[in-house]
């Protein structure tokens, strides 16, 4: 059986669960304790050496890295998830750049401050996240979904840290395609949720 080591606050461990249960895939979730250094003991150490989660490991194949894992689970067992076009790979991992560069780095940084105490620059990182998502929202106002025509593992990707912008005061009013394409996304049979913190009201 599939194995997922998660941290169920992390945006990017909940792409890893939301891939498998959009591809109804059992697996076995081991819960990795960040608050008390689990991540950077030799045990996880020795799956990732870089001490991050998720790792997902399948026999004796081990994938670190969210958006590696949602590349592999779509290969291994959902093709329709991953595009074997050049044309279409191409649309696809360049959102998964911007997944793994600039949502993290606005969204799911500004979250960081406000959900984990980080000590960056609040204001920058919201101003930040403002200027991605208006250009994600004009991306989506001629088109449902971020790469194709259909739903991919981009829209698996850049989901959970949009979603959970306002977390980090990040406010999406101002963003209807946004908010529609999360719509979508949440409307995906499987589809299940990141848990929601309180810091959003604080807003």
């Amino acid at each position: 059986m599939i194995k997922l080591y998660d941290f169920p606050l992390s945006g990017h461990a909940h792409r890893a669960r939301l891939m498998l249960a959009l591809l109804g895939i059992d697996y076995e979730l081991i819960h990795v304790d960040l608050a008390q250094g689990e991540h950077k003991r030799d045990a996880f150490l020795s799956l990732n050496p870089f001490g991050v989660v998720p790792v997902l490991v399948d026999g004796d194949l081990v994938v670190r890295e969210s958006t590696a894992i949602l590349v592999y689970l779509a290969r291994a067992y959902a093709p329709e998830w991953y595009p074997s076009d050049p044309t279409g790979q191409a649309e696809v991992q360049a959102w998964l750049a911007t997944a793994t560069r600039d949502i993290p780095a606005g969204p799911g940084a500004a979250r960081l401050v406000t959900v984990f105490d980080a000590p960056l620059d609040h204001a920058a990182l919201i101003a930040q996240s403002h200027e991605l998502l208006a250009a994600i929202d004009s991306h989506l106002a001629r088109r449902q979904w971020l790469a194709l025509e259909r739903p991919t593992v981009a829209d698996v990707a850049a989901y959970s840290y949009i979603a959970h912008a306002p977390e980090g005061h990040v406010a999406l009013d101002g963003y209807p395609h946004v908010r529609r394409w999360l719509a979508n996304v949440e409307a995906l049979r499987g589809f299940v949720a990141m848990p929601k913190t309180d810091v959003a009201a604080a807003a």
